[in-house]
């Protein structure tokens, strides 16, 4: 790992952080939604139950079976790809891949004692080398930040809950947890996002593959500017009904939609953070023992109340209003829903949109 092969990769020098902590890149929504899951009630039971129940050996002897491994001799590109990314984000032991056969476009961090990154072809297929890359420390970063335990036991459970449906209180007690960690890690995509930039550090290419996950192997037929707009129309559009709309939509999905990640991470680039992480200004792991959890819920508070204030998005706005005082909200509460025009065009859009039933692929 300490090898200078490492340190140039094709077409130009990446720059390395040394001793990075996760803190560096974790965006504040996952580490405040860790944190309520965490306090969710039964959380802690379960996951030490899961803990010494999750058949690990199992999970790995079905790779080790059934895929195909990462390494000098299979894959090479993928594997230079990796131990590229370990060494910049300095993730000391080069956690082991898989490549399996699945014409999906996915990628994961699962495992509980030491993380297992796992590809589909489909991906494979998918990508070109700089934005698999991105996709690569993208999953390295999920390992550094200890994401993959988390991940199993949300692997685990929703089979789970699918197999138990039958009994109504057990089903509802898994599903909360279910819910709950579900939310966390569509936070947690945000900050493996940005760890994906640090190692690939091209915006561009984390684009273009974030594109191509939702759109498929076209670039001739998309653009980056078109895509970001999307988001923005994504967040800004419709009125109460559209906001209920989105959230029903991704609460089944464990990753946010993915114009929503493009236009967060083109923020997170375009950042003060992001730049200061370049000069090789961060957090250290060596200082994690003496971070600050009150800071941390600080940062937190102050991002959400941010997000709110900055928000286009019909709910956020009266959420705004509410904390903010504004007048007459039972009006405001009742104009919105009702549409701005007072007509039924509104109510007509709301129901096409859950009429379609259409989510996008994790």
């Amino acid at each position: 790992m300490t090898d200078g092969s490492h340190e140039n990769v094709p077409s130009r020098q990446r720059r390395r952080f040394p001793g990075l902590s996760s803190r560096a890149y974790e965006h504040p929504a996952d580490r405040s939604a860790l944190v309520a899951l965490r306090r969710l009630s039964g959380f802690d039971t379960v996951f030490k139950a899961l803990s010494g129940l999750l058949p690990e050996r199992s999970l790995r002897l079905l790779f080790l079976s059934d895929s195909v491994r990462v390494s000098d001799a299979q894959f090479a590109h993928l594997n230079s790809m990796l131990r590229d990314a370990c060494y910049i984000l300095d993730l000391e032991k080069v956690p082991s891949m898989y490549v399996t056969q699945d014409p999906k476009p996915n990628a994961m961090c699962i495992g509980l004692d030491e993380p297992i990154i796992v590809v589909t072809t489909g991906l494979v297929e998918l990508l070109d080398e700089e934005e698999m890359r991105a996709v690569i420390g993208h999953e390295v970063g999920h390992a550094l930040s200890g994401h993959a335990v988390y991940r199993t036991v949300l692997l685990f459970l929703t089979g789970l809950a699918t197999k138990i449906a039958w009994i109504p209180l057990g089903n509802v007690a898994i599903m909360a947890i279910v819910t709950a960690l579900r939310e966390w890690f569509r936070k947690s995509e945000l900050s493996a996002d940005r760890a994906g930039l640090l190692v690939g550090q091209d915006l561009r290419a984390s684009m273009r593959g974030l594109m191509k996950i939702a759109g498929g192997n076209h670039l001739h037929e998309m653009n980056v500017d078109a895509f970001l707009e999307q988001a923005e129309e994504y967040e800004a559009g419709g009125d109460l009904r559209d906001s209920v709309l989105k959230i029903l939509n991704v609460l089944p999905r464990s990753h946010p939609f993915t114009t929503v990640r493009a236009a967060e991470l083109k923020k997170w680039a375009e950042s003060r953070d992001h730049q200061r992480i370049m000069d090789g200004h961060y957090p250290r792991r060596s200082e994690d023992k003496d971070a600050s959890v009150t800071d941390s819920f600080r940062e937190s508070a102050s991002h959400y109340a941010d997000s709110v204030r900055s928000s286009k998005d019909p709910l956020m706005k009266l959420v705004g209003d509410i904390a903010g005082g504004a007048g007459d909200l039972g009006g405001k509460l009742r104009d919105r829903f009702a549409g701005s025009s007072g007509g039924t065009g509104g109510a007509g859009r709301a129901g096409e949109a859950g009429g379609e039933g259409r989510t996008a692929s994790d």
